[in-house]
């Protein structure tokens, strides 16, 4: 089990996860992320989040992998 943290960026600031989350493996901490990654659309405007990223890092500050929210938005219409 690995504790990750889910930072989300842009070019108006940075937004640190301070808890972060236990996970077993990638595949579950992928599936964290996409779910940080839609609760945070929900919650503000999903205009104002194509340009967001999440950063997923370990607890040493080593970063895992990132997911651009406009890769879960899809493509504006």
């Amino acid at each position: 089990m690995t504790h990750v943290y889910f930072h989300c960026s842009c070019d108006r600031g940075i937004l640190i996860d301070q808890y972060g989350a236990a996970v077993d493996n990638l595949v579950e901490a992928r599936d964290h992320a996409a779910g940080v990654v839609r609760s945070l659309i929900m919650a503000h405007s999903a205009k104002h989040c194509r340009d967001w990223v999440l950063h997923v890092s370990d607890d040493v500050g080593v970063e895992i992998f990132v997911v651009p929210f406009a890769f879960v938005l899809g493509k504006p219409n």
